[in-house]
Formats: C-alpha cells, sequence, structure tokens
C-alpha cells in the first residue's frame, strides 16, 4: 500500500482541493477505513462558504462507507476486509455530555466571537470528521474509537443504500424523533432537501397520519410523496400557513419539522403549530433567528422547540441499517449523481448550486 492517499482539503472560503495528504497511521483504539463511497452534505457548503470555521488543510466530509483496511490493536469484534459505515458523529462516550444522554455533544465547547461573523456558538465536538479531524471525502479515513463507531453493513446492501445513513438519515430520523409524533398526528415538514425528505420517511415511520410537506420544487415533492407525503405544497404557490391552517381546521398542526436553516422556514413552522405544539429544527443556521412574538403567543403557548445534531454511535447505525435492510425505506433514490474523488470540485460546484435536480452526490475514490 502506497504510504500517501489523496483528499480533498479546505484551503480557504471558496476553495476545497484535492491533495495528496500521507495515510495515517492506526492508533490502538482507531481504525483505518478505505473509503468505497462518500457524499457531500449541505453543512460541507457552509464550509465551503467561510460560514463554518474549520482549520485550513482539513480533509472535509463526514460521510464514510468503506471496508476495514487496518485495525488498532484494542478494537475487537471487526475484522479486516470488512464492508462498514461510520456515523458522521463520532463520539468516545467517554465525556459528561455523551453519559448525561447527548453522546453527539460529546465536548462541545464554545467558539469566540469574530471567528465565524456571529455572537459565537456551541461547536460539537462529537462531530470530528471534517470538523475536528480529517475526514471522508478522500480515499482513506482514520475512524477514532472504533469500537465505538462502526456498523458493518448487512449483505446485500449496496454502498448507495447505506450512504445516507451516516448523516441525512440520521439527521432527518431525529428530527421526527424529535418532534414528539404519535400516532394519528399532524405533521408539516419545511424544505424536502436530503434531509427534509429523511424526516418525511421518519415521520411516516412514527404513526403520523398527515404528513404535510413544503418546498419550492415541484421535483422534490414529488419524491416526497415516495417518502410517505400524503399532501404537498409549494410556498410559489400558495400562502402555506394559511393553507395549513384550513388543512387542519384552525386547529394547528401537532409538530413542524424546519430543515433547511433560514428564518423564514423557522418562522413558518412556528406559525403552523397547535398551542402545546413541538417545533423540531435541523436546520444549520448561519445567522441570528428572531422569534415573532404572535407566533410564539409571547411565550405563553406551551411550545417546544426542540434542535438536534446527527446521533451516532454503532448503536444507532446498526437501528438505521436494519431500517434500510428491512425494505421500509428506499433512500438510495436520493443519489441522484455519481462523481470521482478527483472530480470532487464540480460537485461541489453542482452541489452548492443545486443544478440538475440534484439531491445528493455519490462520491468514489
Amino acid at each position: 500500500m502506497s504510504s500517501m492517499m489523496k483528499a480533498a482539503v479546505f484551503v480557504e472560503p471558496g476553495r476545497i482541493e484535492i491533495v495528496d495528504k500521507r495515510i495515517p497511521d492506526v492508533g490502538p483504539n482507531e481504525a483505518l477505513i478505505r473509503i468505497t463511497t462518500t457524499t457531500i452534505c449541505g453543512t460541507d457548503i457552509h464550509i465551503l462558504k467561510g460560514e463554518y470555521p474549520v482549520a485550513k488543510g482539513l480533509t472535509i466530509g463526514h460521510e464514510p462507507v468503506g471496508v476495514i483496511e487496518k485495525l488498532g490493536s484494542a478494537v475487537q469484534g471487526y475484522k479486516e476486509g470488512q464492508r462498514v459505515i461510520a456515523g458522521a458523529i463520532c463520539p468516545n462516550f467517554n465525556s459528561y455530555a455523551a453519559q448525561d444522554g447527548a453522546p453527539s455533544q460529546d465536548g462541545s465547547y464554545l467558539i469566540p466571537s469574530g471567528l465565524c461573523g456571529c455572537h459565537g456558538f456551541k461547536a460539537t465536538a462529537g462531530w470530528r470528521f471534517g470538523n475536528l479531524i480529517d475526514g471522508a471525502q478522500a480515499e482513506y479515513v482514520l475512524v477514532p474509537d472504533a469500537q465505538g463507531n462502526l456498523a458493518p453493513v448487512p449483505d446485500g446492501l449496496t454502498d448507495e443504500q447505506v450512504l445516507m445513513c451516516p448523516d441525512i438519515m440520521s439527521t432527518g430520523f431525529k428530527g421526527a424523533e424529535n418532534a414528539n409524533i404519535r400516532i394519528g398526528d399532524t405533521v408539516v415538514i419545511f424544505a424536502q432537501g436530503p434531509i427534509g425528505l429523511c424526516a418525511t420517511a421518519g415521520a411516516r415511520l412514527m404513526g403520523a397520519s398527515t404528513i404535510i410537506t413544503v418546498d419550492g420544487n415541484d421535483h422534490r415533492l414529488e419524491i416526497s410523496k415516495k417518502m410517505g407525503a400524503d399532501l404537498t405544497l409549494n410556498f410559489n404557490h400558495c400562502d402555506v400557513v394559511a393553507e395549513i391552517m384550513k388543512i387542519t381546521q384552525g386547529r394547528g398542526a401537532d409538530s413542524a419539522i424546519e430543515a433547511l436553516g433560514t428564518q423564514a422556514t423557522f418562522e413558518s413552522a412556528l406559525r403552523v403549530l397547535k398551542p402545546g405544539g413541538t417545533l423540531s429544527s435541523l436546520g444549520v443556521y448561519s445567522s441570528d433567528l428572531k422569534i415573532p412574538l404572535s407566533a410564539f403567543a409571547a411565550g405563553l403557548g406551551d411550545h417546544r422547540i426542540n434542535t438536534a445534531l446527527c446521533p451516532g454511535g454503532k448503536e444507532r447505525m446498526r437501528r438505521l441499517l436494519n431500517v434500510v435492510a428491512s425494505g421500509r425505506v428506499d433512500l438510495g433514490v436520493l443519489v441522484t449523481h455519481t462523481y470521482k474523488l478527483e472530480d470532487i470540485t464540480a460537485a461541489y460546484d453542482l452541489f452548492a448550486h443545486q443544478r440538475d435536480g440534484v439531491l445528493k452526490i455519490a462520491i468514489k475514490p
């Protein structure tokens, strides 16, 4: 095996380039994964634009599917040559946050004002790939705390079928879980990009009987029907809030899931809620949010606002892989394009500008 590999690194805002990097050595608790397929996430676009700060020269990407190339001496229960995934969030499960039931927030800390153009925010240290350590848009990735984070891929599943598990599926399903959905509920999901589509699938699995999806793209709304949507609304063609209140006969939705990360979608999600309803927020926001007084009932509406970061770890991945293997959802249809790793800058351009009906891109080293 060569000592060098190709990797996509952050150079400066607006520039992610392919460079040669040394293949990392493997420590006792780590595993080296040869990447067979990875992808580009909306969060990577925030990094590309300089809206989320990472170190220059860092390998980007946090959605690995591959084969174990080398195991650390202390890692048990796995074997070299085995097909695996690892969650985008790789907690070590030793922190206070992890042991307090929030492993995704493993070691979170506050970025000082000025580094990201905002007033400082929590950087989630459970999110290590492409954030704090080299990520998956490369020929190899080093998985930390491998015994707690590697999940075997069931026989018969393709890379494309499981590619959503490390992040998009886990995040979207967490949005549904955080929405406090009960059997028979009406749920509204704002934005039907990859995460919103997974939230739609998750809401159906959670027992919602009326799922309303909102987007400005008719093609995505059609796909959302395949994911479980009962009604679709194009915000270019109607007043979404008024229409939802009409559909619910003035009661409002039991839950709303915000899957884009803008003031407009957040505010609309709040406005469609019933008293006592839940807003489940999945968007990555790049500026301050404002909560409108009337929609929030001046703070007296018994509303709940839940935020989430993609759950990781092998148990979470095992459950998601089980859902895929069962055939209850088919997320392989979200992979609309395939690029070689060396062409990833073109893939970034396509994904960032949302051309050609792109949803997710399979990147193949």
